[in-house]
C-alpha cells in the first residue's frame, strides 16, 4: 500500500479527496448480515463486478457468499471458483512443511537440478524460499517479462541463467520464483505432481474439495479473464499468459477458505499441529522483515495483531487477513485486477473497522478518485498538442535546442514501466501497465504524442524555412 501511495504521489493528486458516505457506527462484532450489508453498499458505489468473501470466528463460518457475475456472465455463489492468486503461497509453504523435510537444509540437498548463474546458489534453503530471502529478485530474473513455461521443471530450470541480487538469508525481496521452487521441490521430494500432493495433503483433509491448483492462467476458470477499472468504470479483459503454480495458482471457493480460515485460528482441526502452522506465522525477522511463509505480520488500524497477504492478477486480487486476538478470519476475491481496483484490500480493511468499531467511510479503490483528474490532464496534453502544431510556422528559425524539453514526456512515457517497476519492486511491460493503471498510460501517452507531434511540426516548418531561403 505504501507503493501505491507513492505512485498517487506522482500525480500531485491526494487520495483522501474520494467520497465518503454517512454511515451508522460499526457493531463491533462481524455478523453475517454486517458483511452482506456492507458488501451491497459497496458494490452499488464502486460497480464492482463480483467477488468472494468468506469470515469465521474460531471454529464457526459466520458468512459466506458469492456476490455480482464473474466475466463470462455467471452469477457468483459461494461455490464458484475464482483464483487466490498469491495467498496460493500460504497453502504451498504448509505443503513443503508437510513433506517432513529440514526447512534448514539446502535447496539443492532436496533439488539437485536447481542451479542458478550465482555460486551462492547452494546456500539457498528452504526456509529462505518460504520466507522470500532467497536472494532471487525480479531485478536479475524479471519473470512476468519472459516467455511463460508449462510446468514446474521448466520453471525451475530457466532459472539456470539468473545471478543473486543479495546473500542467501539477509534480505527479504518477494519473489514469484521463491515459491515455484518450492512447489517443484514437493514434486521431487514425493514423487507425485504438486497438484497431487496439494489434493492429499491439504485440499482433501481439510475439506476443501473445490480447490485446485493449476499451472497456468489459461488454466484458470474462464482462463482468467476479469476486469480493469478506468475513469470509473469496469472494464473486461483477458489475461496473458503467466506461469503461476506453487505461487500464485491456487484457485478455491469462498466455501473452502472459510475451511482454510478455521484451520490458521487452528480450531476445529486436527489436521496440521499447532508447532506447523505457528512455523508458517512466524516472520524471520531477516533484516527487520515481517514476511512469515505466504503470510506478513502487523497490526490492524486499532493496533491487533494481524496475519495478512494479498494478490494480484491482472484481472483478479486477493486478500486473507487472520485476527488472531478475536478469532476472526477473513478471505476475499474480486474479479478486479491489480492496482486499478484494489477492492479486496479496501473491502477487508472496511471489516476489520466494523470488527472494531469504527464507522465505514466509504472507501472507493483510489483510480475512481484520480481518474477523472488524470482525464483532464490528458485532454490538457491534447489540447496543448494540437495548439503546439497550430503555432509551429511562427516558431520556425528558432535554435533547435529549445526543442530539448520536450523530449521530456517522450521520455517518461518510454521508460514508465521502469518507473513503475521502481515503484512496485517488480520488473513489468508497458502492456502490463495498461491493466494495472490505464489511464496513466493514457495520460502519459497522450503527452509523449503530443510533445512528439509538437517536435515534428516544427522541424518541419523549420527545415522548410531554411530551403526557401
Amino acid at each position: 500500500m505504501r507503493r501505491l501511495a507513492a505512485i498517487a504521489a506522482l500525480t500531485g493528486v491526494l487520495l483522501a479527496a474520494g467520497p465518503a458516505s454517512a454511515s451508522a457506527p460499526g457493531t463491533g462484532e462481524l455478523t453475517s448480515a454486517a458483511v452482506d450489508g456492507y458488501m451491497r453498499g459497496y458494490i452499488e458505489r464502486t460497480h464492482l463486478p463480483g467477488a468472494l468473501v468468506a469470515v469465521t470466528k474460531g471454529d464457526q463460518v459466520v458468512h459466506t457468499a458469492g456476490y455480482g457475475h464473474t466475466a463470462g456472465g455467471e452469477a457468483i455463489t459461494k461455490d464458484t471458483p475464482m483464483p487466490l492468486a498469491s495467498l496460493s503461497k500460504s497453502l504451498t509453504a504448509l505443503a513443503v512443511l508437510r513433506t517432513g523435510i529440514d526447512i534448514d537444509g539446502a535447496v539443492q540437498k532436496y533439488l539437485p537440478e536447481f542451479t542458478m548463474a550465482d555460486s551462492r546458489t547452494g546456500r539457498i534453503t528452504v526456509r529462505d524460499l518460504l520466507n522470500q530471502t532467497s536472494g532471487m529478485s525480479d531485478q536479475t530474473f524479471p519473470e512476468l517479462t519472459l516467455p511463460a513455461p508449462d510446468t514446474l521443471k521448466e520453471a525451475v530450470a530457466m532459472l539456470r541463467t539468473a545471478p543473486l541480487t543479495t546473500e542467501p538469508g539477509t534480505k527479504e525481496t518477494y519473489h514469484n520464483p521463491n515459491y515455484a521452487v518450492a512447489a517443484r521441490l514437493v514434486e521431487v521430494v514425493t514423487g507425485v505432481p504438486f497438484a497431487d500432493h496439494m489434493a492429499a495433503t491439504i485440499f482433501g483433509p481439510l475439506g476443501m474439495t473445490s480447490t485446485k491448483t493449476v499451472n497456468t492462467t489459461l488454466d484458470l476458470p474462464g482462463a482468467g479473464e476479469g476486469y480493469i477499472r478506468a475513469y470509473g468504470q469496469v472494464i473486461r479483459r483477458s489475461h496473458p499468459k503467466w506461469f503461476i503454480n506453487g505461487s500464485f495458482g491456487v484457485v478455491s471457493t469462498a466455501a473452502d477458505m472459510a475451511r482454510w480460515l478455521i484451520t490458521q485460528n487452528r480450531s476445529g482441526d486436527d489436521v496440521f499441529s499447532d508447532e506447523t502452522i505457528e512455523t508458517t506465522h512466524t516472520a524471520s525477522g531477516v533484516g527487520g522483515s515481517s514476511y512469515a511463509m505466504g503470510w506478513r505480520t502487523g497490526k490492524t488500524a486499532g493496533g491487533a495483531p494481524r496475519l495478512r497477504h494479498t494478490g494480484w492478477l491482472l484481472t483478479h486480487n486477493s486478500a486473507q487477513t487472520l485476527l488472531p486476538a478475536s478469532g476472526y478470519g477473513i478471505a476475499v476475491v474480486t474479479n478486479t485486477g491489480m492496482i486499478s481496483g484494489d477492492d479486496a484490500m479496501i473491502i477487508t480493511d472496511a471489516l476489520v473497522d466494523i470488527l472494531e468499531g469504527r464507522p465505514d467511510e466509504g472507501a472507493v479503490p483510489f483510480t475512481m478518485t484520480v481518474d477523472p483528474w488524470l482525464a483532464v490532464l490528458t485532454l490538457l496534453n491534447l489540447g496543448l498538442g494540437l495548439l503546439g502544431v497550430y503555432r509551429a510556422r511562427r516558431w520556425a528559425g528558432r535554435p533547435l535546442w529549445r526543442l530539448i524539453p520536450y523530449a521530456l514526456p517522450i521520455a517518461f512515457f518510454a521508460g514508465l514501466a521502469q518507473v513503475a517497476g521502481y515503484l512496485l519492486n517488480r520488473v513489468g511491460t508497458l502492456h502490463q501497465i495498461t491493466y494495472g493503471w490505464l489511464a496513466v498510460v493514457i495520460w502519459t501517452g497522450t503527452g509523449a504524442l503530443a510533445a512528439a507531434a509538437v517536435v515534428v511540426a516544427r522541424l518541419v516548418h523549420t527545415i522548410s524555412l531554411r530551403r526557401h531561403r
